[in-house]
């Protein structure tokens, strides 16, 4: 464990630098892949784990991070004006920010998600469809694609990443952001109830070693990979949950208010993930 820590807190950029797989967590090996849990998926998830934890309005961290996530598409991604496929649109505010600068699609399991992306980003295209199949796409057909919370939703993550770099043009950019299983703190937390382990539909939670070996077998650089930050208080015992946001959580508010990419792998509770299609 000691290890991983220290290679995560090395380097945040780690464009050449090859990634040694490691086994998968959570059953995620051909053959043994996970079931999808299909009866959380409604409009009830959203009242759900840590969507019942934190509003979504206005100045709240999701609110942030939306506008956090847009202008790190901004930065890395071509600027062609080309197409956006954001998977698990979820309630379509990113692409609703991002839709005068792209031509935006989002795709989502649930048709709920479709509903309040068509409201949230109506110059927007929305499908209900599973990000497993991306087979409807023609090659090379976008320019960025967003994956924010998805890739621990999906049974078989190498092979959406595959399809992802097929309809991916050269040069053009993926973002995700999942769970980091193993980051620094999480030795004081219960990982049955945190904001990790608490999710039932989290069936591919995978270290980030592995993120990197599957990006980058199908022609992925990976730019910047890195943390979001400790933001999910308490850690400690006593101290008031308050102090502690202070203590732990104010790093990552300032990482998403400047729009850098500081925060060391093992110092965030989710990893974000930037790769760019190699030309």
């Amino acid at each position: 464990m000691s290890d991983e820590r220290s290679r995560d807190n090395s380097d945040n950029s780690v464009g050449t630098r090859h990634a040694v797989p490691v086994p998968p967590q959570n059953g995620a090996e051909s053959g043994d892949k996970p079931d999808i849990p299909l009866e959380y998926y409604d409009e009830s998830y959203f009242q759900r784990w840590n969507y019942s934890d934190r509003g979504l309005g206005r100045f709240s961290m999701y609110w942030f991070a939306r506008r956090y996530y847009a202008a790190l598409v901004r930065r890395y991604a071509p600027t062609d004006g080309g197409r956006l496929l954001e998977m698990g649109c979820g309630l379509g505010h990113l692409i609703g920010l991002l839709q005068d600068d792209f031509a935006c699609v989002g795709i989502d399991l649930m048709e709920y998600s479709v509903e309040q992306t068509k409201i949230n980003a109506p110059r927007a295209e929305a499908y209900q469809m599973d990000a497993d199949d991306l087979s409807t796409f023609a090659d090379g057909d976008f320019s960025a694609m967003v994956a924010l919370h998805l890739v621990e939703h999906l049974p078989d993550p190498a092979s959406t990443i595959a399809q992802v770099s097929r309809i991916l043009k050269p040069g053009g950019l993926f973002l995700f952001a999942t769970p980091h299983p193993d980051y620094s703190l999480r030795r004081f937390k219960d990982r049955e109830n945190d904001a990790i382990g608490k999710d039932k539909t989290h069936i591919n939670v995978q270290p980030p070693e592995q993120w990197r070996a599957w990006c980058e077998a199908q022609g992925f650089t990976i730019a910047r990979h890195f943390g979001d930050g400790l933001w999910d208080v308490p850690y400690l015992p006593v101290v008031p949950k308050v102090i502690q946001f202070g203590m732990f959580g104010l790093p990552a508010l300032a990482q998403v208010v400047t729009r850098t990419t500081f925060t060391p792998l093992s110092l965030g509770v989710n990893q974000i993930g930037i790769a760019i299609k190699k030309k």
